[in-house]
């Protein structure tokens, strides 16, 4: 299943009704670690179709950002049947 483009238009539809998990990664453009994430999430992506990922754009969608008290990219929140079960934020190394 692609990765799916998450805004505060879709966020309710694609995150908050979805029947299944779905993994959300909160990241910036100009963010290293946030594109040395990206490969590994569209292997998963496409290993683990049942697993619903969804990529926010902190700096095009701040409010998202804002509601969940991102502070730092990228950061990923795990949701399952609409409700956030676990978030965290990731400190990687980029070399």
């Amino acid at each position: 299943m692609p990765i799916l483009p998450l805004t505060e238009e879709n966020f309710e539809q694609e995150v908050l009704q979805a029947e299944g998990p779905v993994l959300v990664d909160l990241f910036a453009a100009w963010c290293g670690p946030c594109r040395a994430l990206a490969p590994v999430l569209d292997a998963l992506a496409e290993a683990r179709p049942e697993l619903r990922i969804g990529k926010v754009d902190v700096d095009a969608q701040p409010e998202l950002a804002a509601r969940f008290d991102v502070l730092t990219v990228p950061t990923l929140l795990l949701f399952h049947t609409g409700r956030l079960a676990y978030g965290i934020a990731l400190k990687l190394s980029v070399f």
